[in-house]
């Protein structure tokens, strides 16, 4: 492959709601860039993204896929994310490395719950965006509609770049506002072939003015364009085109397109788009990192001879083997070279670099900065850690992962799978890390948790697959916490020989119920006569030790004060040990006698009903112990905003198809624990 510059790269994820047709639009893109050979369709289940079985039956995107394609001599680099809330971990870790986003959006649905949520989480990370109204052949597409939805519910700037011509049965084109012609697709060249032509007659006045429009927002923020449009003197098309970049990179305007990707009309302006609008490595702030030592701040430029910094955004287990993705954001990674890993303090061999089209894989030689690229040889190295040189070392900014909110028991139904089970487990583990394994000591269950049931179905199905490794299935549980209703004073003492020598220590705490949401707090209120400052954090780490299992059902305590307010110390005999095991003691005690109760998982449900359902939609929902905070109109439909505890969702699914006749659709995720 032609080596590109790294201002001709352009990282991009295409992020939007489940059904919305993230992945029907990267297949024509990777057609008409010559990647592919041939339409892959999503319903077909012979999508290229989608390539693992559980995606093809379910017609869903389950895991973030790589590609890479070209197009006018710029490499474009794609990571297709997953629309459904479960795998909302796959849009957070891919959004991290990424320098641009595709948002894409249904012409019907507009903008949808989880196009919000993906939005927001490219928000978080500063990603410039486009967007693409997509199924404008659909019946109820409204293009307008969708931008309204966009300025309310994203609080996005859109800038409008084409309008459509007609909708539904009669979308026809688009009409491309810079250069002000009709753009017409050939329906029986599978898109490939387009032309341009003038812009029909009863469109001409509506053209004109959505131009001056665009010409205007753009000139509110381009002091150059401003003094031109000014001065009434002729805007050119690059001055324009220039106006359009700056803007989209510097996170003030949205360009938004149209078309109909399953029909293929409007992919080629928008992978022009992707080009001339979405930031190349170069155009956007060199990515800083911290002296693993020091903590001085350190510069990582975006060129091939600066030193290494890496980052490791995804694990996969690819037929048994491991393979690391990583984003390059400078210097160059060489296959067979040592690299180092700075939260490890260990030095990993790189055997292979791959350039990854979903799960095929070419051998690459060096890869440098800008580059998205698979690596084999990592033993130790996870999802979240830095890679870089061992004289100049560096860690960068970490990745958040959301807490699970489900478990079920897991259990093998043959000796052999028990033997497997703990290494299948280990794996998943290490790709996904919103997956947490633990062995129930008074069940004996292994406890698998995750974001959602159909997380967990899915690992489930994965584990029989491609690991045969057979399981029974417990009911899902949910994960509570506890808390504590009244506060409590506490003492406890430790006085006891261990290993031939004597350990003392006396701790007195308080315990108090803190608001909801605001974490565990340990203070001290002691001065050093009364027990000695180096005891202080083995205290703080026996409180906190004893916090992580609730005195109710063993559940980790939240929103809770610790205070220490006493106790007492003997010369020589006073340790650590004496004083975490004393603090551990009285903070139990403290737990049980506080009137400990559970706090449930909250989840946020949005649910889209037909208006002539709503009485049915609104009674179940009560009946669920849920809280109605919202209900909005969108045309034809009513958007249910509610909170409802997680343990009353299970099965709700099947019982929103029943009442609703099938046309109820709802997403949901995780808001906060509170009591009910």
């Amino acid at each position: 492959m032609k080596k590109n510059t790294i201002s001709s790269i352009r990282n991009i994820g295409i992020i939007a709601h489940i059904d919305a047709g993230k992945t029907t639009v990267t297949e024509r893109i990777l057609y008409y860039t010559g990647r592919s050979h041939k339409i892959g369709e999503v319903h077909d289940g012979e999508a290229v993204m989608d390539w693992m079985a559980d995606e093809q039956e379910r017609g869903i995107t389950i895991t973030s896929a790589v590609t890479t394609c070209q197009w006018r001599s710029n490499k474009i680099q794609i990571i297709d994310t997953p629309g459904h809330v479960d795998f909302t971990i796959e849009v957070e870790r891919s959004l991290r490395v990424l320098d641009g986003a595709v948002g894409v959006f249904c012409a019907v649905g507009g903008v949808e719950p989880q196009s919000e949520t993906v939005w927001h989480q490219a928000d978080k990370y500063n990603v410039p965006k486009i967007a693409f109204i997509n199924k404008m052949d659909r019946i109820g597409a409204d293009f307008f509609r969708t931008l309204e939805m966009m300025r309310d519910r994203l609080d996005a700037s859109p800038l409008i770049m084409q309008l459509p011509v007609g909708a539904e049965d009669n979308f026809a084109g688009v009409i491309d506002l810079i250069d002000m012609q009709q753009i017409v697709w050939d329906p029986d060249s599978l898109g490939e072939n387009y032309q341009t032509a003038d812009i029909p007659r009863d469109y001409q006045e509506k053209a004109v003015a959505y131009r001056e429009k665009l010409i205007e927002k753009l000139a509110e923020i381009d002091d150059d364009l401003m003094e031109v449009y000014l001065a009434e003197e002729p805007i050119d098309r690059q001055m324009l085109m220039n106006a359009v970049r700056k803007a989209t990179i510097a996170l003030e305007l949205v360009p938004v397109f149209c078309g109909s990707a399953l029909k293929n009309k409007g992919i080629q302006p928008l992978i022009d788009a992707i080009v001339d609008f979405l930031p190349a490595p170069t155009d956007i702030p060199s990515m800083e990192g911290l002296h693993p030592e020091t903590g001085s701040v350190i510069e990582c430029p975006v060129r091939d001879n600066a030193p290494l910094a890496a980052l490791i955004f995804k694990v996969s287990m690819m037929e048994g083997r491991k393979l690391s993705f990583v984003r390059i954001y400078s210097g160059t990674m060489k296959a067979g070279s040592e690299i180092f890993n700075p939260a490890r303090n260990k030095k990993e061999k790189l055997s292979r670099i791959l350039l990854m089209h979903a799960d095929k894989r070419e051998r690459v030689s060096t890869a440098g900065a800008g580059s998205i690229v698979g690596i084999v040889g990592l033993k130790e190295s996870s999802t979240g850690e830095t890679l870089c040189d061992e004289k100049h070392p560096l860690l960068l900014e970490t990745m958040e992962f959301y807490e699970p909110v489900i478990s079920m028991a897991v259990e093998p139904k043959t000796h052999a799978d028990q033997e497997k089970l703990d290494q299948v487990l280990a794996k998943f583990i290490a790709e996904d890390p919103t997956l947490k394994v633990h062995l129930d000591e008074d069940t004996g269950q292994t406890i698998l948790s995750g974001m959602g049931e159909l997380h967990l179905e899915i690992i489930i199905s994965r584990m029989l697959r491609e690991f045969k490794t057979s399981v029974n299935v417990g009911k899902p549980q949910v994960v509570y916490r506890e808390t504590i209703a009244k506060k409590i004073e506490v003492s406890s003492v430790f006085d006891r020989e261990v290993a031939g020598k004597h350990h003392f220590g006396e701790v007195k705490l308080r315990l108090a119920p803190k608001p909801r949401g605001t974490g565990n707090t340990f203070t001290s209120r002691i001065t050093e006569e009364i027990i000695p400052e180096q005891f202080i954090p083995a205290i703080k780490k026996g409180v906190f030790e004893s916090l992580a299992s609730g005195a109710l059902m063993g559940y980790p305590v939240v929103d809770v004060d610790a205070v220490l307010i006493g106790g007492s110390y003997k010369d020589s005999l006073g340790t650590e040990l004496a004083y975490t095991v004393s603090a551990s003691m009285a903070c139990k005690e403290a737990l049980a006698a506080g009137e400990p109760f559970l706090l449930d998982p909250i989840m946020a449900v949005e649910i889209l009903v037909p208006e002539s359902f709503m009485g049915e939609v609104i009674g179940d929902l009560n009946s669920r112990n849920g809280k109605i905070e919202s209900i909005n109109p969108q045309r034809g439909i009513q958007s249910i905003k509610a909170v409802v505890p997680l343990a009353r969702m299970f099965g709700y699914s099947t019982s929103l198809r029943s009442a609703t006749q099938g046309r109820g659709t709802f997403t949901m995720q995780f808001s906060h624990f509170d009591s009910i």
